[in-house]
């Protein structure tokens, strides 16, 4: 079972819809009975950090979403926002992170030469991979994916970077810490790129 946690931030239904159209059912909750028995855990987010952290604390659902994580090890896809909350703190917020991941979330600063390029970065743009994952087997020619983000993670390991994306500099577009997966990007706006990446979390084991 694939439960796609509802803290509030993010776009639910789109990724329930695209995990349906590769062939995977999907649950979304709010529910720690429901959250400790899934397979997979997917995080959204769209907002802000420090909602996003707060919403997690009301909803009481760190606890067993860190016992999924840490002791059974079940895989995590963290979306945009969703990636951001798994680094240790955030520019954009005074609340400490989850701090799963040895990172921290900063705003795009560009030098005078690079002032003209816009935030938040918005759009489509590709990504190139930083180390072998099952995540994006198969790749197209060209990995392109859907990106709205003013913030961005700065990991501290280079081991954990997954891919980078060049906007005005390059930065981490998705990461992964053995089952915690984070993308910067939207695959649920990606269309075939999104679905393809969708499908290979869902048939991690």
């Amino acid at each position: 079972m694939i439960v796609i946690v509802n803290y509030g931030l993010g776009n639910l239904e789109s990724i329930k819809n695209m995990l349906k159209k590769v062939g995977f059912e999907s649950v979304i909750s709010s529910n720690p009975e429901e959250i400790g028995r899934a397979d997979k855990l997917i995080m959204p987010g769209v907002g802000s950090f420090d909602n996003g952290m707060k919403n997690l604390h009301d909803l009481r659902i760190i606890q067993v979403l860190e016992e999924k994580v840490f002791e059974k090890k079940t895989p995590i896809l963290g979306i945009c926002l969703g990636m951001q909350l798994f680094t240790k703190k955030s520019e954009e917020g005074k609340m400490a992170g989850l701090g799963w991941i040895d990172a921290e979330t900063v705003r795009f600063q560009f030098h005078e030469e690079k002032g003209k390029l816009k935030i938040p970065h918005m759009g489509w743009n590709t990504i190139k991979g930083k180390k072998e994952t099952t995540l994006f087997r198969d790749p197209f020619p060209e990995m392109r994916f859907y990106f709205i983000h003013s913030y961005h993670a700065v990991c501290q390991k280079a081991g954990d970077i997954l891919t980078e994306t060049h906007y005005g500099y390059d930065f981490t577009s998705s990461l992964q810490k053995e089952n915690i997966i984070g993308v910067q990007f939207h695959p649920e706006k990606s269309h075939k790129y999104g679905m393809k990446l969708l499908r290979h979390f869902a048939d991690l084991i």
